[in-house]
């Protein structure tokens, strides 16, 4: 398990559990550096004055929120210190709902909660939302920022998943969706060819072929070998008079 981000409880009624949290996930990205293409020396950011043209220190920094053009109120620290929640000790659960019940829209970074120590009631407390199918939605603080999350129970572990607040999802009613009327028989080819893609989610066959070609160029031009530029093929829209005749033929390519 990775390093300790939090300690404190999950509270629920009476019962308290003791947890840490932990990261669940982590990216594995390439990692490049802004070189000065001269002398390959690496560069660094700086705050310039846009009216001066000088960089300025830190001490001189101040946070201010735009009003409108050119008029701004000032904000010291010590002021955003004291919007800022303090950190708690405790996930209170506020209500349950069944498994599946949130948009996964909503879902943002998700955590691990590992027993501290391992206990009976965090396994009581796993193996009920198992058997329930049902995920807890509970408030608590971390750094200074107030968090709305699901407590989720995947076999005998716990994972919190952080939620978005309300007013932070786009709604759907904001896009044009098209209004277009599909026939059976396009419908029917449609289900079959998704049933005969269907399957069980086995996400290590999926890899990052982005890192994977970036890492290949990398090794290449490391050995001295020259690289080629391709041009991108440009992929069309299927026509909507061709949608039944592009679908057979997928269901054929896959059958």
């Amino acid at each position: 398990m990775g390093k300790t981000l939090w300690k404190g409880l999950i509270r629920l009624g009476g019962l308290d559990v003791p947890v840490k949290l932990h990261m669940a996930v982590k990216e594995e990205r390439i990692q490049f550096h802004l070189l000065h293409r001269r002398d390959h020396v690496r560069l660094k950011q700086q705050m310039v004055c846009m009216y001066e043209k000088v960089p300025v220190p830190p001490e001189e920094e101040i946070r201010g929120f735009e009003l409108k053009d050119g008029e701004y109120v000032l904000v010291d620290p010590e002021e955003l210190e004291q919007t800022g929640k303090a950190e708690s000790r405790t996930i209170q659960i506020r209500e349950f709902v069944r498994a599946g019940a949130i948009d996964p829209i909503f879902f943002d970074r998700v955590y691990y909660l590992e027993p501290e120590p391992p206990s009976k009631r965090y396994l009581t407390l796993a193996s009920v939302l198992t058997e329930m199918g049902v995920q807890g939605i509970c408030t608590f603080a971390m750094r200074k920022r107030a968090y709305v999350a699901a407590l989720q129970a995947g076999g005998i572990m716990l994972r919190l998943h952080i939620l978005r607040y309300a007013d932070e999802v786009i709604p759907v009613s904001s896009l044009e969706l098209p209004d277009v009327t599909l026939s059976e028989k396009e419908l029917k080819i449609g289900i079959d060819l998704i049933n005969h893609l269907a399957g069980p989610f086995q996400p290590e066959k999926f890899v990052n072929e982005h890192e994977k070609k970036l890492q290949d160029l990398i090794d290449k031009k490391a050995r001295g070998e020259k690289i080629a530029i391709l041009r991108p093929k440009r992929v069309r829209p299927t026509p909507s008079d061709k949608l039944l005749e592009t679908l057979e033929a997928s269901l054929k390519r896959v059958a």
